[in-house]
């Protein structure tokens, strides 16, 4: 029936018009009823209120840009950190810097502006359009009262340098002042290796790796005790990245290292602006990126992807009882299609985000979009357990057996 507004039918008490207005209040306080009760469930019950791959809108409804990111739970508010992207390929080089966003409920973020900028100055290890600024987090020193942003660094449009970057605030939302870049842990052993492997290399073991040319991926080849000692004079490599706070107050930098091929977990110095020179070496020669950690009753899990670029491939997920080691792997923690699994949801690790004052975390991911890097989506899963309290991540909103 056509009514323009005009024609109405008449039902035995109330117009159509009538009806249809009451329909829509009830409609809407169901919803109002069902966003309220959703509010009041765990996280792990949410999963379709997460983004997973949508756009993901801030208070001004544009698109959030903080990929590769971390949050910082302070003062009652968390803050997201991640990487601002422009469109088109160049948005794979630094052009603005670190972005901030804050919320207090996970999903409502304001735009709290540019973190860190890039630099006007071209001689600056992080200069406009010239440099890559990849996986920012961010930890609050409770001594010094200083907010601290570690971040991946390559200096010059290419993955060549393997330096980290670290910048400090006195608020939160910055200005963070750039610091310095630098190789980790220059002139230190790693704790668990002894022996030969504490051993500078001959010349001709340095001619036999620069022969191998290795790229960051999988090599046959890949000479799994070799490369930290050939970085031991000028400092190790360091790529996808992130930061730990402890229990006890110390600070952790994790990192893939060696030419992709090994993680490092390097302990911070006390003000967490540099390094203590204790670091040890899990998985040589796995060829781990994306690492995202998290305690829960005692223990350390830590989540992981492959080397494979741009391209997403399985999680992998490990776990120690000390953080230094050792470290057991897990196998791949996804729960779901075949397409899922191989491919973490189509995403790449970059933080486990603990929920505060609960007993929930999230798994936060990136869907990198290389040709158009603005148009990069999020992932968040709440992390599930099993009986044995093994973590796990699914889509499903009722997953058998838990």
């Amino acid at each position: 029936m056509r009514n323009g507004g005009r024609n109405v039918v008449k039902t035995s008490f109330l117009t159509y018009n009538e009806l249809n207005y009451m329909n829509t209040k009830i409609k809407m306080k169901a919803i109002i009823f069902c966003l309220c009760f959703a509010c009041a469930l765990p996280l792990g019950a949410q999963t379709n209120l997460l983004p997973n791959g949508e756009i993901w809108s801030d208070e001004n409804g544009v698109h959030i840009n903080a990929h590769g990111g971390g949050i910082l739970f302070h003062d009652g508010r968390y803050y997201w950190f991640g990487e601002h992207k422009i469109e088109g390929t160049a948005g794979n080089l630094a052009h603005v810097g670190v972005h901030c966003y804050s919320s207090s409920d996970l999903r409502n973020w304001t735009d709290e502006g540019i973190a860190l900028h890039v630099s006007d100055n071209p001689e600056s290890d992080i200069a406009r359009g010239r440099c890559i600024l990849e996986r920012p987090k961010v930890i609050y020193n409770a001594q010094t009262k200083k907010f601290v942003m570690w971040f991946h660094l390559e200096v010059g449009g290419n993955y060549q340098s393997a330096r980290s970057g670290v910048a400090v605030a006195d608020c939160v939302t910055g200005p963070y002042q750039f610091l310095r870049s630098m190789r980790i842990n220059e002139g230190f052993w790693p704790m668990n290796v002894a022996g030969h492997l504490k051993e500078l290399l001959r010349p001709d073991e340095v001619e036999y790796i620069a022969e191998l040319r290795l790229t960051g991926g999988f090599h046959p080849d890949y000479p799994r005790d070799m490369v930290f000692r050939r970085d031991f004079i000028g400092g190790q490599m360091a790529r996808d990245m992130t930061l730990f706070v402890d229990d006890d107050g110390k600070a952790y930098h994790i990192y893939s290292s060696e030419e992709n091929g090994t993680l490092h977990i390097a302990e911070l110095a006390d003000d967490y602006l540099s390094h203590s020179g204790a670091f040890v070496r899990i998985f040589p020669g796995r060829f781990h990126e994306a690492p995202a950690i998290f305690k829960k009753d005692g223990k350390y899990f830590l989540f992981a992807s492959g080397c494979t670029g741009w391209a997403p491939n399985a999680a992998r997920l490990a776990t120690a009882e000390r953080i230094m080691g050792e470290w057991t792997e897990l196998g791949n923690p996804c729960r779901g299609s075949k397409e899922e699994c191989e491919t973490t949801f189509r995403a790449q690790s970059t933080f486990v985000l603990k929920v505060h004052d609960k007993d929930e975390w999230i798994f936060m991911a990136d869907r990198w979009c290389p040709n158009n890097a603005i148009d990069g989506r999020y992932v968040w899963i709440p992390i599930r357990f099993d009986a044995a309290g093994t973590p796990y991540l699914t889509l499903e909103e009722n997953e058998p057996g838990e």
